[in-house]
């Protein structure tokens, strides 16, 4: 699939389908603007774009390799924004690409890698074309503000994982496959960022600087998916650390089980010590050895046993050694 929808709207309205190869004519006043969303293109319907609409063709050939960081540029009187769509696959956050060019009546969104399409976008802002009738910039916005909503599932799904792993480590030791899944999370958590910073910088730029095809009026609108931006990225921070104090209380737990363990043994090896050494003492075989001729000498020799080992498992049972 390559073309998804191609239409031209006028005053907020949908008003024809146009094709990629049309030349259309819109009025400076902005009233009018073609919308043409495409997904995989092949570099033939690349350069027939290019061709209708000025494109540049560096921003071209960064729309067709699409490994691309989050970016804006500007050429000309047009822009070139470059979004991050990310999505759960399993256990692995899957990534796509959003390029969008951007002039004074055309709006040209390409999309690789994302299962999210933006009919389900297109449809919500023809229901209800308010901002649709200010122009190219308010979809501009709509399309980056649908990109970022998709990173919260995301961050929530992950964080309800994490903290269940949390509580399992009050409970129990942690197994060698949540101990990877630990590593692994922090490894998608850390990737995660790197789109995270580059796009919140895509929004911080649109808001802060004076760029073609974005009226000012639409600035707030940019600045409201800063704070989506930054919002994830606590988040997500917050997630990281998380993680790491799971990691560290659970080997703090195992040490400290892993200290009684070793306490116990020490405990239970100092109790018995005492019969083993009278034991071995009695053992040897020397004549002159007068106790072995007494009538109850057997009998105070275990007494003498019994009260120590007594007095020991009480001392260490006050120290909670057992």
């Amino acid at each position: 699939m390559t073309v998804v929808a191609a239409y031209l709207y006028r005053h907020g309205k949908r008003v024809r389908a146009v094709s990629i190869d049309e030349k259309v004519d819109c009025p400076a006043d902005r009233s009018e603007f073609v919308w043409i969303g495409i997904c995989d293109p092949t570099d033939a319907e690349m350069r027939t774009l290019k061709d209708q609409y000025k494109l540049h063709p560096l921003a071209v050939e960064d729309a067709i390799k699409a490994d691309q960081l989050p970016k804006i540029d500007v050429y000309g009187d047009q822009l070139f924004v470059v979004a991050r769509t990310a999505q759960l696959e399993g256990d692995k956050i899957a990534y796509g690409e959003t390029a969008i060019f951007v002039g004074h009546s055309h709006i040209i969104s390409v999309r690789h890698g994302s299962a999210r399409s933006h009919k389900a976008l297109r449809e919500q802002l023809e229901a209800a074309p308010t901002l649709l009738i200010n122009g190219v910039d308010y979809v501009l916005h709509a399309i980056l503000d649908y990109v970022v909503d998709g990173y919260l599932p995301i961050v929530e799904s992950i964080e309800d994982e994490v903290l269940a792993m949390e509580q399992r480590t009050i409970d129990a030791f942690l197994g060698r496959d949540e101990i990877v899944r630990i590593f692994g999370l922090r490894r998608e958590l850390i990737r995660f960022q790197r789109i995270l910073g580059p796009m919140g910088e895509v929004a911080g730029k649109i808001v802060r600087l004076d760029l073609p095809c974005i009226d000012p009026e639409a600035k707030p609108y940019f600045s409201d998916v800063l704070d989506h931006v930054r919002r994830v990225q606590t988040m997500v921070e917050g997630l990281r650390e998380v993680l790491t104090s799971v990691f560290e209380f659970s080997n703090l737990l195992e040490q400290q089980r892993t200290g009684a363990i070793t306490r116990q043994l020490a405990a239970w090896a100092a109790i018995l010590a005492v019969p083993t050494a009278i034991a071995g003492i009695y053992g040897m075989n020397f004549e002159n050895m007068p106790e072995l001729k007494t009538q109850y000498g057997y009998f105070v020799v275990l007494a003498v046993i019994g009260v120590v080992c007594a007095a020991l498992y009480v001392k260490f049972k006050q120290a909670k050694w057992l």
